[in-house]
């Protein structure tokens, strides 16, 4: 089987977490310190927060900025939940709103309609390593006077005219998950410009202060083992190779695949293919899970990103009309286009997918 996913550990990551080990100081420290200053490069020097997970990158941004109970942000349905459970966490409400049909990504039409007196913040999500519409969401902010917020849990060194991913508003969020385009085992970085919300987030991230036993406000333990920076210290070396893979392996999918719809990216736009997403046109989504089934006993491994959208989830169940999210999850289908794939891996994709399309 193709794995859909393969992180990629080698001797140098090894040998990092032995250097850590023998040193004695595995709590956030040194490491971590020097993997913020090197992750800084890809986002354009702005300053970075290590913590634990995306999910807490994403949640310590919104308390830091201020958002509280009551406050209304907007974002999209269609992601993975920690999306919406970090709105949650702050104790606002998740507002959501419905994707373009091309990039996956929040509409920025849909957006404007929902915004109201209680409206304090948007956050779109880069999903699959495509970057939103920054520039339309940031004249919406000022519009409306709304913080701008990114999860880019998915969109390392992804770029939109120019501007990294992490590049846009007051804080962005991105992920360290084994799967994501690089690793740090586990691990999440706050991006910021804004000193105020970096110092806080420094605090929150550690018991409520910066300075041992000086507890400013109240905190949590959020923070990045100097293990996990030292993979991630690593990894900074590598990604940009890797997603230039990502890239040809997409091109090459782009290229030869037939019968379905593959990504699209936005004029500007430089995906980072954290995933590659197709569609099967007009799909019911039984017709997509047998097309899932095929695929995998080919060989290949697949899976749907995301299967329920947020807003039908259990813990969000919600009334919003989502027409374009509601028909785009039952046409997804995730394809492997990891840097590890060999021309033959992608050969067989190619081959398996153009196979089970003209039999469904």
């Amino acid at each position: 089987m193709i794995p859909a996913a393969r992180p990629i550990i080698g001797d140098e990551e090894r040998a990092a977490v032995d250097r850590v080990l023998r040193s004695g100081m595995m709590a956030q420290g040194p490491e971590v310190k020097a993997f913020e200053e090197e992750f800084a490069q890809f986002v354009g020097g702005r300053r970075c927060i290590a913590v634990n997970s995306g999910t807490s990158a994403l949640h310590l941004a919104f308390l830091a900025a201020g958002i509280k109970a009551g406050d209304e942000v907007i974002v999209p349905s269609f992601s993975f939940a920690a999306t919406a459970n970090s709105v949650a966490l702050a104790g606002a409400v998740p507002v959501f709103g419905d994707i373009d049909r091309r990039t996956f990504n929040l509409d920025p039409d849909h957006v404007e309609s929902l915004i109201t007196p209680r409206t304090k913040a948007i956050m779109p999500v880069h999903l699959y390593g495509h970057i939103a519409d920054m520039d339309r969401f940031e004249e919406i902010g000022k519009k409306h006077n709304l913080t701008i917020f990114e999860d880019a849990a998915q969109a390392h060194l992804a770029s939109l005219n120019g501007r990294m991913a992490g590049e846009w508003g007051t804080a962005a969020s991105f992920s360290f998950y084994p799967t994501k385009n690089m690793t740090s085992g586990e691990g999440g970085m706050i991006v910021t410009n804004d000193a105020d919300v970096e110092h806080m987030c420094r605090m929150l991230r550690n018991q409520g202060g910066v300075i041992r036993y000086q507890n400013e406000v109240v905190g949590f333990n959020n923070r990045m083992t100097d293990i996990h920076a030292a993979i991630g210290r690593v990894q900074v070396t590598k990604v940009k190779a890797w997603t230039e893979k990502r890239r040809e392996n997409a091109a090459y999918l782009d290229a030869n695949l037939k019968g379905v719809v593959t990504p699209y990216v936005r004029p500007g736009s430089e995906h980072s293919y954290h995933q590659y997403t197709i569609r099967i046109d007009g799909a019911t989504s039984e017709a997509r899970d047998k097309a899932i089934e095929l695929i995998k006993a080919g060989g290949v491994g697949c899976d749907v990103y995301y299967p329920t959208p947020i807003h039908r989830l259990p813990s969000f169940s919600s009334i919003h009309d989502l027409p374009v999210t509601e028909e785009l999850v039952k046409e997804v289908i995730s394809i492997p286009v990891h840097p590890s794939l060999t021309q033959e891996e992608l050969e067989q994709i190619v081959s398996v997918v153009n196979d089970v399309v003209t039999r469904i």
